[in-house]
């Protein structure tokens, strides 16, 4: 039994890494999706401003899905 657990370990710290390294572009692509969008309406509705609210709301949507994936990885 001892040995199956040990032999677990690598498996899982490989899952750790790539879940905890995919925390590094969940904020920077979720600004840029925002900030596309956001550029997409500006041209489509003829106004200057809704890029901000674009990039805002990717900023939260990727602190929200960061929070989320690390808590995930606690429990």
């Amino acid at each position: 039994m001892g040995e199956d657990k040990q032999g677990d370990k690598p498996q899982d710290a490989a899952v750790l890494w790539a879940r905890y390294s995919q925390i590094a572009f969940i904020i920077p692509g979720a600004v840029v999706v925002g900030l596309l969008i956001g550029k997409l309406l500006d041209y489509w509705l003829h106004t200057r401003w809704l890029f901000l609210v674009g990039v805002i709301l990717g900023a939260v949507a990727g602190f929200v899905d960061m929070i989320r994936t690390v808590t995930r990885s606690k429990s």
